[in-house]
């Protein structure tokens, strides 16, 4: 566990799924703006998106491992099935990381800009300003669509600039997505 970092201390529900300790806070109306002064009131992701990336990992090694296991045992010998204990190893290690890049994502909705903060060893913040999107999308894919998750990515004028909010919640999504543009589009008639 980091220190020092606001959003590491997180607890854990009935089920033993892990929630970070940023609050997620109610969305704003379309209607309010954030403070500008005010301190960014920083939304987590849903631990949804956690528990599709652990599944994901947990298939795809757990695949690995059957394998490595498998063939080596039986093609050169039950000795040779030791090697199966690498991939499990990197599973337990992602296990862990998964967890760690999860808690490091979050966004924040500010008076003339989107603050997109992640990273556990490299953290990055993206200020994307509302007046420079081009394109708000929402995206859900086959496996997010089964977690009920949805992803936003943000388009501006600088390619460096494109960001995106993975995991959300589609009701989220599609209000951010509409918050958004609508911002954008006030922001840009005044450039």
């Amino acid at each position: 566990m980091e220190t020092g970092s606001p959003h590491d201390t997180g607890t854990a529900d009935a089920q033993g799924t892990p929630t970070p300790a940023t609050t997620d806070v109610p969305a704003p109306d379309a209607g309010t703006e954030p403070d500008a002064g005010a301190e960014p009131v920083w939304r987590a992701l849903p631990p949804g998106l956690l528990t599709m990336r652990r599944l994901l990992l947990v298939v795809w090694l757990g695949l690995l491992t059957l394998a490595t296991a498998l063939v080596p045992g039986l093609l050169a010998g039950p000795a040779w099935g030791a090697f199966a204990v690498l991939p499990l190893a990197l599973l337990l290690w992602g296990w862990v990381m998964l967890e760690r890049n999860w808690r490091s994502w979050r966004y924040a909705e500010r008076a003339d800009d989107l603050l997109i903060s992640r990273g556990v060893l490299w953290h990055e913040e993206t200020v994307v300003p509302y007046g420079r999107m081009q394109l708000v999308e929402v995206t859900s894919g086959p496996v997010e669509r089964h977690f009920g998750l949805a992803s936003v990515q943000l388009h501006t004028a600088a390619a460096a600039t494109d960001a995106t909010i993975p995991g959300l919640d589609p009701a989220e999504a599609e209000r951010l997505r509409d918050r958004l543009t609508e911002l954008g589009e006030a922001r840009s008639a005044g450039l």
